[in-house]
């Protein structure tokens, strides 16, 4: 396993690097047959009065899969105990669905929400505005994947939203938690050349 470890605000001394390779070694030791890569990345807020200012994020690579976790504390020890926890159960739950998909045992699912018509604006009379710079940019591998594929990698990278190209549609698609429980997805309707939506 090859392990990557980042600093941000914060220097990566030995008993720092030492302490997150005793944790996940200890996390992943039963999917070292699944795990390439592990990235680590842990950072502190400069402003004291920010809760959970010590933060440990973990991404690991397994099989083409990507399963991420994030936690933060009062304590960068105590941050790195709680995300090696969350990555192990994240890996747990990855290799169980790996271990149904190959028995052909239904997988559970929740139901993705169906297409409704909106009424009115979600912005009502306020004007949208976007950020005024990119803080981050991603990229990442988008294989043609279905919902529910989509939906178990919602899962696993610990994210409200997991944006994938459609399988049957071969367009983008978004599926996201609702915040009242479920899960929905963003599909793009197509437009006309006025951009108005099509029929």
């Amino acid at each position: 396993m090859k392990l990557l470890i980042q600093g941000n605000n914060i220097a990566v001394t030995e008993p720092i690097h030492d302490y997150v390779e005793q944790k996940l070694e200890k996390a992943v030791k039963h999917f070292n047959g699944i795990t390439t890569k592990v990235d680590v990345h842990l950072s502190v807020e400069k402003n004291a009065r920010i809760p959970d200012r010590h933060r440990a994020e973990v991404t690991v690579y397994a099989n083409g899969t990507v399963i991420r976790a994030q936690e933060g504390s009062e304590n960068l020890y105590a941050s790195i105990d709680l995300v090696s926890d969350k990555i192990a159960r994240q890996l747990r739950k990855y290799k169980e669905r790996l271990v149904d998909h190959r028995t052909n045992a239904p997988v559970k699912t929740s139901e993705v929400v169906q297409e409704k018509p909106l009424d009115g604006s979600l912005i009502g009379d306020r004007t949208p505005e976007l950020p005024a710079e990119v803080v981050r940019m991603k990229y990442f591998a988008m294989p043609p994947m279905t919902i529910e594929e989509a939906l178990t990698q919602l899962q696993l990278v610990d994210h409200d939203f997991y944006m994938f190209c459609n399988k049957d549609t071969n367009e983008i698609n978004v599926i996201y938690q609702r915040n009242h429980g479920g899960f929905g997805v963003i599909q793009p309707r197509p437009v006309n050349l006025n951009g108005k939506e099509s029929n």
